[in-house]
């Protein structure tokens, strides 16, 4: 990935247009990480909108649930990377009942995984939206 997992903080959001992965530098001074960090989920954002979600499948050794539907759904959803204080976030969003669907299993799935403690239920909308 490009950053360490001992030095960063991930997050999972599920939001009513699709969710977010946020990925924070631990250290408020260390910019060597969030460059890294913003670096690698810009690559993810790129991946995710080519429809190679390989990244996830490698570093979980199982297909994610919510993957083969992200993946048919393609042109349905936006995966959009956004700069944040110390790291970065993937938004990904989509107005499709189906994907929201699949982007909430996908991430409910990486907050049992992470076990970040993130709220399992849908939040209020942040960052970039299709509105």
């Amino acid at each position: 990935m490009g950053f360490s997992h001992e030095t960063s903080t991930h997050h999972f959001r599920l939001l009513p247009d699709g969710g977010a992965i946020e990925v924070t530098a631990d250290g408020p001074n260390d910019k060597i990480s969030r460059d890294e960090i913003r670096n690698h989920l810009s690559h993810i954002a790129q991946m995710f909108t080519n429809g190679n979600f390989q990244v996830p499948m490698f570093i979980h050794d199982t297909v994610p649930p919510g993957v083969p539907a992200m993946k048919s759904k393609g042109a349905n959803i936006a995966y959009v990377f956004e700069p944040i204080p110390s790291g970065g976030r993937v938004r990904i969003i989509t107005t499709d009942a189906e994907a929201l669907k699949a982007v909430h299993q996908f991430l409910t799935f990486q907050i049992d995984e992470h076990r970040t403690g993130d709220p399992r239920a849908v939040g209020p909308s942040i960052g970039t939206s299709l509105q």
